[in-house]
């Protein structure tokens, strides 16, 4: 239930135009944050967002033990992890809320005091994200888990061991775990069918930066050699290339022109070809990447989404927003969450025409395929789009939302904004940096800002 505080009027029909700033990646900062715990000096990251998964893992560090203060330069976070110690159970499921991050304290914990406790675990509602193969993972290390009320107590009876896992899926979240708890276990472990994403990469970069020895095949397997001790880091987290995406989807949609100041092509490639096939238009310089709507129809495509090199999911729910003004029949087949495409009857309801489909409609069958999951979508185009009472579902589908509210004709009303913080900073600034016509009943800008 959103309260007031929590909904955004939206006047659309106005292009976005201006520029904006990217910070480091939402999907690799907390992460590195957590990294920290396993050092045995200081840490110091940079380029970190003023994002609500950001102060949930400060929060959360500090309840450890852990000494968080700003750095010398804006975004900067300086660790000191020397007197980690347990936390009160009540204060971890009051810091953590509904954020699933907690799940990765679990390896460095226990390296660091033998025990961890981790409440029930929240996130974005998009489709299954088990926790159960992240426990599964930590006992093949050795970990005991032992299910007490409101989460699960971990403890780590001899030193951590590495061991031989291979993932059922490239999961983002699993491969964390594993690198993050195999760093320092005794021996090799080696982790098959890894996810490979930027965001992965950049944290092997930071455990590297700790002492850690760790080797990237080509055909996804990750191996870790366990080291007895790791130190601190310095280092400067890779752009959110997911939030660069959402705003250049931004400007497709409302006809706009938009620079996005620190988004970075090198992690954005498949994405920026997409955007080029669509119709939109975009520049690349050393600080950002411009990205705007020609003029002229956008062109309808066959999207779909993959592990990274391919189509990011987060990329998908932005696009779409655009696909709906493009000319013919768009196809997008979502192949890594059963459950992200059930945003599309909020656009639906604004006039769009988008069908879904039990069946792959992609060019190969997926793991949804014999499941029952709406995971194909049919978009036709292009829909005049009206305002509409929103209630935002996830963080990308929110975005998402905004998106589709600021292309519309009338005046829409978000509700559930306060979940966009989770990724994108200062996002109710950047829209009015951008011209947005947008306002909040009452005058709840705090609410807004987190």
């Amino acid at each position: 239930m959103t309260g007031p505080d929590d909904v955004l009027l939206v006047h659309g029909g106005t292009p976005l135009e201006g520029e904006i700033r990217v910070r480091g990646a939402k999907n690799l900062v907390p992460k590195a944050m957590v990294a920290a715990l396993l050092g045995t000096g200081p840490s110091r990251l940079r380029n970190v967002p003023d994002i609500r998964d950001v102060r949930v893992v400060r929060g959360l560090l500090q309840l450890h033990g852990v000494t968080v203060r700003p750095g010398d330069e804006p975004g900067e976070l300086v660790m000191d992890p020397t007197y980690v110690e347990s936390a009160n159970v009540a204060d971890i499921d009051a810091h953590a809320g509904s954020s699933r991050i907690p799940i990765l304290f679990c390896g460095p914990l226990l390296h660091r005091l033998g025990h961890a406790f981790i409440p029930g675990l929240g996130g974005c509602d998009i489709g299954g994200r088990p926790i159960d193969f992240h426990f599964e993972v930590l006992r093949q290390f050795g970990a005991t888990i032992e299910k007490r009320e409101g989460g699960q107590y971990l403890e780590a009876p001899q030193r951590l061991r590495g061991c031989k896992i291979r993932l059922p899926y490239p999961s983002v979240g699993a491969t964390e775990q594993v690198l993050l708890t195999a760093v320092l276990a005794e021996g090799v472990t080696e982790l098959s069918n890894a996810a490979v994403e930027p965001e992965i990469e950049d944290l092997i970069c930071v455990l590297q930066k700790m002492g850690a020895i760790i080797a990237m095949d080509t055909d996804r397997t990750i191996r870790i050699t366990g080291v007895d001790t790791l130190g601190g880091y310095n280092h400067r987290a890779l752009p959110d290339r997911l939030e660069s995406a959402s705003w250049a989807s931004a400007a497709l949609a409302t006809e706009g022109n938009i620079y996005v100041r620190g988004a970075s092509q090198r992690e954005m490639m498949t994405f920026l070809n997409t955007y080029r096939k669509v119709g939109g238009a975009f520049e690349i310089d050393d600080d950002g990447i411009r990205f705007w709507h020609p003029g002229g129809s956008l062109k309808a495509i066959a999207l779909e989404t993959d592990v990274h090199p391919g189509f990011q999911t987060d990329w998908q729910q932005p696009l779409v927003v655009a696909l709906t003004q493009a000319s013919g029949l768009s196809i997008v087949h979502e192949t890594v969450y059963e459950s992200r495409l059930g945003f599309t009857s909020a656009l639906n309801q604004m006039g769009a025409h988008i069908q879904l489909y039990r069946e792959c409609l992609g060019g190969s069958a997926c793991r949804f395929g014999q499941r029952n999951f709406l995971h194909s979508a049919v978009v036709s185009g292009p829909t005049k789009l009206q305002g509409a009472d929103l209630v935002i579902p996830d963080l990308r589908g929110g975005f998402s939302y905004l998106i589709a509210a600021l292309a519309a004709q009338g005046t829409s009303r978000v509700h559930g904004i306060d979940l966009i913080n989770r990724g994108y900073e200062n996002f109710m600034q950047k829209l009015r940096d951008l011209g947005a016509n947008v306002e909040l009943p009452g005058g709840a800008e705090a609410a807004a800002q987190g």
